[in-house]
């Protein structure tokens, strides 16, 4: 069997690996490691948590004994998807390179420019960053980019196929054609590998599992549910439960928006229990995620950011809320538990609308998923939905509405009566406007009679004048209602 000791390495290295208490490495350490030594472009295919990571970070060590990093002009670039990653990888090259006096470089978003400007000035060995910021530095000119000598790019698929490709292509123009590229992930399809091919140069590829299957220490299982999300998480709640091996686990939604309400619903049910994704800040987000490594709180709700590359070593189960909508983030998504040969369990509730999803899931990893008592056709009929149970409330809510309304204009009509009724003055004062409205009514009336220009008839009926006007027999002038002042009715033609 291959140790450590046969890989090259160099004598720094290994006393590092050997402290942190590793002797013999993994399938793709073990066939990754002599290539990248001698400088060769890597493509390498392995299942999540059998230790990629040190495939490139352990050969970059050994590489970088020899010579210094000058200011702002990194000797090795690392991207990484996500934050929480390129924090990882930071942390083992403290771990393995604790015999060596690199400077490393951490370029995340949520962190001050500020700070890691400073650090770029001191030089940089190792530049571990996220493309965004990475270009964030370069256009504000605080990079070179001319001295990189091997580049990383770590969960590859995850890099191009997520919209990453645009500052993939303008990072490696500025970084020499003879550089050495270095491609890992746990999934790569077809249509992933045409656009890997860009960026490798003549690659060993190191294959040691096939392509996007689920390691056998974990327990599968998929969970019929109806479609409404409080049904869902009441299946949730009763899986969590029933786990008595359960130690911690992580809940994975597709959405945001879910990951928050699936946090407060558990946290009002006695969980204990966290969120991480995307929109939180990033010391908010490194912080969660150590309370969750050290035990602090038990369930950890997340979106995809959690799901690729994430070192939990002890995570005992997996929850998927929502049915990954990508059949390679179900891989990334279970392969949070189960790591290092330890055994772990997974659970992904599945709903009639997810049927499609869950069936690409089989044909990816190529087996079935056993269902846990029963699949969608077992499941019992669906209750009546919270929205019909609250219509006849929302139907008595709108009566109540009528009734007020009601009230409303009874009220008014009642004050109006008591207005009429508070002493005689209100009366006088009423009496007075109605006599010289009818005043003026009668002024005009007899204007309009003596001109032959009658806009209604004499009978002073109000079905009469509707029917007239709705017929338009006269130059009815339209507007002022009763009150027309009189040199409105004068004719075009009159002399004045």
């Amino acid at each position: 069997m291959t140790t450590f000791a046969e890989l090259g390495l160099s004598p720094k290295v290994l006393s590092a690996v050997t402290d942190a208490g590793y002797t013999i490495p993994t399938p793709i350490q073990a066939g990754a490691i002599p290539f990248a030594l001698e400088r060769r472009d890597i493509c390498g295919i392995a299942q999540t948590g059998t230790g990629k990571t040190a495939s490139f970070v352990l050969p970059m060590l050994s590489l970088l004994e020899k010579g210094r990093a000058r200011a702002r002009m990194p000797r090795t670039l690392i991207l990484e998807p996500t934050r929480e990653l390129a924090a990882q990888v930071a942390e083992n090259f403290e771990k393995y390179g604790k015999n060596h006096r690199l400077n490393v470089a951490l370029l995340i978003g949520g962190v001050s420019f500020e700070d890691q400007d400073r650090k770029l000035e001191r030089g940089a060995d190792v530049l571990i960053c996220t493309p965004g910021r990475l270009l964030d530095h370069f256009e504000r000119g605080k990079l070179l980019m001319s001295g990189v000598e091997i580049l990383v790019i770590d969960e590859a698929d995850r890099m191009l196929d997520m919209g990453f490709i645009p500052d993939i292509e303008r990072i490696a123009k500025l970084i020499p054609f003879t550089r050495q590229t270095l491609f890992f992930s746990a999934t790569m399809p077809p249509e992933i590998q045409k656009l890997a091919d860009r960026f490798l140069q003549n690659p060993e590829r190191i294959e040691v599992a096939k392509p996007a299957s689920a390691s056998k220490t974990i327990t599968q299982r998929f969970v019929a549910s109806h479609d409404k999300d409080y049904e869902k998480r009441a299946v949730l709640r009763d899986l969590i439960r029933a786990q008595e091996d359960l130690k911690n686990a992580i809940i994975f939604c597709n959405r945001k928006k879910d990951v928050a309400d699936l946090f407060r619903s558990l946290e009002r049910h006695g969980f204990s229990v966290g969120a991480l994704h995307g929109d939180m800040d990033q010391r908010s987000r490194m912080t969660m995620l150590a309370n969750f490594k050290d035990g602090n709180i038990k369930l950890l709700v997340a979106s995809d950011v959690a799901a690729r590359g994430l070192d939990i070593p002890d995570v005992s189960h997996v929850f998927n809320f929502d049915v990954p909508i990508h059949s390679e983030d179900y891989v990334h998504r279970i392969g949070r538990t189960g790591r290092a040969g330890r055994s772990g369990a997974s659970f992904t509730i599945v709903t009639r609308r997810d049927q499609k999803h869950a069936d690409a899931i089989e044909k990816l990893i190529g087996e079935k998923v056993e269902w846990l008592n029963g699949d969608l056709s077992a499941l019992p009929p669906a209750e009546e939905s919270r929205d019909s149970e609250r219509s006849p409330r929302r139907g008595k809510g709108r009566e109540r509405d009528k009734d007020r309304g009601r009230d409303r204009r009874s009220s008014s009509h009642k004050s109006d009566i008591n207005a009429e009724d508070n002493g005689g003055e209100v009366v006088e004062a009423a009496a007075k406007a109605d006599s010289v409205k009818n005043e003026r009514k009668a002024e005009q009336k007899s204007q309009n009679n003596a001109r032959g220009n009658r806009p209604y008839p004499a009978n002073d009926d109000n079905r009469e004048r509707r029917r007239h006007r709705d017929h338009d027999d006269g130059p009815t002038p339209v507007g002022f209602g009763d009150d027309i002042p009189a040199f409105m009715l004068i004719a075009a033609n009159a002399k004045i």
